[in-house]
C-alpha cells in the first residue's frame, strides 16, 4: 500500500512508485490517501496498512524521520532525492506595480489593503493546507515576521486556494501564498518568491505539534527556509515482506524538473495521472532500470 498525501507532486510520486512495483516487480498496489502523521504511523506498524510515503520533505518533516527513522528504526529513507525550494510567493506584478518584495513589506498597512481579498479590512495569506508540516512552519513565520498583524493566515485545501488564486491573478489582485518548487504554479503564472533573510539555523527553531502540544509558542523563525531535500520513506518491514520493492525504494532518485513537468501535465492540462505516469516511465526506461539495479 502506497501512501498518497494531498499535494500534486506527492500524488504523482505515489503513482510512479506504484506502477513500477506493479509492472516491473509483479506486486499488487493500492493507494491510501492520508496526512503525514497517519502515513508514518502506519509504516511504523509494519503490517502493510501503508508501506510508503512517496514525498518526504526535509527538514520540514524531520520530526517524523527523527522518531521513526533515527529513534525507532522502523522506517527507512531512499538514498536518492531531489531538491525542493519553499517560501511565500506572490504574483510578480505586486513587486512591479506596488514595490512589495520582502516579507517585511507584507507587514504593513499598505499590504493589509492590497491583500484584502474578502473585504473584511484585513489581508489574507495562504499558509498551506491542514496537515502539512510546512503549514505549521508558515504559521510561525507569519507571526514572527509581523505579517499576522496585517494579513490573516488561511489554511484551506490546496485545490480550493488555487481556484481563488486563478481569479485573483486574472483580476490583478493582491494575493500571497505558500509555494514550493517543483510545482506547476511556476509554469502557469508569473509568480515570484517573496524575499526572506538568508537561512540561518540560529534563527530557525521549529517545534512540530507531534513534539510538543505548545509547539506554536515554543517555535520561533526569523529566517528563510533551508533548501529542502525530498526523499521516499518506506517501512523497514518491506525488507523481509518484499525485498525487491524495498531495494527499489532505496535506489529511487527522481528529477525535480521531470516532476514539475508531470504536475503541469496532470493538474493544468488535465491529463489522466496514471496515463501520464505510464508514458513517462515508458520514455525513461534507463532511469527505471537504474532504480531497479539493472544497469
Amino acid at each position: 500500500m502506497v501512501g498518497e498525501p494531498s499535494w500534486p507532486g506527492a500524488r504523482i510520486m505515489s503513482r510512479i512508485i506504484g506502477q513500477v512495483i506493479e509492472t516491473r516487480l509483479g506486486s499488487e498496489i493500492d493507494y491510501a490517501p492520508g496526512a503525514n502523521a497517519v502515513i508514518f504511523a502506519a509504516m511504523d506498524g509494519g503490517r502493510g496498512d501503508i508501506d510508503v510515503h512517496p514525498d518526504v520533505w526535509l527538514p520540514n518533516q524531520a520530526s517524523f524521520t527523527n522518531e521513526y527513522v533515527d529513534e525507532k528504526g522502523t522506517v527507512a529513507l531512499s538514498e536518492g532525492s531531489y531538491e525542493g525550494g519553499t517560501g511565500l510567493c506572490m504574483p510578480s506584478y505586486m513587486t512591479e506595480e506596488h514595490g512589495i518584495a520582502s516579507v517585511f513589506d507584507l507587514a504593513t498597512p499598505m499590504a493589509q489593503d492590497l491583500f484584502d481579498g474578502n473585504g473584511d479590512g484585513k489581508g489574507e495569506v495562504w499558509v498551506g493546507a491542514s496537515g502539512w508540516a510546512s503549514t505549521n512552519v508558515n504559521l510561525v513565520k507569519v507571526r514572527d515576521y509581523g505579517i499576522a498583524t496585517f494579513l490573516e493566515p488561511t489554511t484551506e485545501d490546496e485545490a480550493v486556494f488555487y481556484a481563488r488564486l486563478k481569479d485573483a491573478i486574472e483580476a490583478k489582485e493582491g494575493v500571497a501564498f505558500y509555494c514550493y518548487a517543483p510545482h506547476y504554479v511556476h509554469a502557469l503564472y508569473d509568480v515570484t518568491f517573496v524575499e526572506e533573510p538568508e537561512f540561518d539555523a540560529n534563527q530557525y527553531n521549529m517545534v512540530q505539534p507531534d513534539q510538543d502540544a505548545d509547539w506554536f509558542n515554543k517555535s520561533s523563525i526569523m529566517t528563510g527556509d533551508q533548501v529542502k531535500t525530498v526523499k521516499v520513506a518506506y517501512s523497514k518491514s518491506l525488507e523481509e515482506r518484499n525485498p525487491a520493492a524495498a531495494e527499489f525504494l532505496r535506489r529511487i532518485d527522481m528529477d525535480a524538473g521531470d516532476l514539475s513537468e508531470l504536475t503541469y501535465h496532470t493538474v493544468i492540462l488535465g491529463e489522466d495521472m496514471d496515463a501520464a505516469v505510464a508514458a513517462w516511465l515508458d520514455e525513461n526506461t534507463e532511469t527505471v532500470d537504474a532504480w531497479l539495479g539493472l544497469n
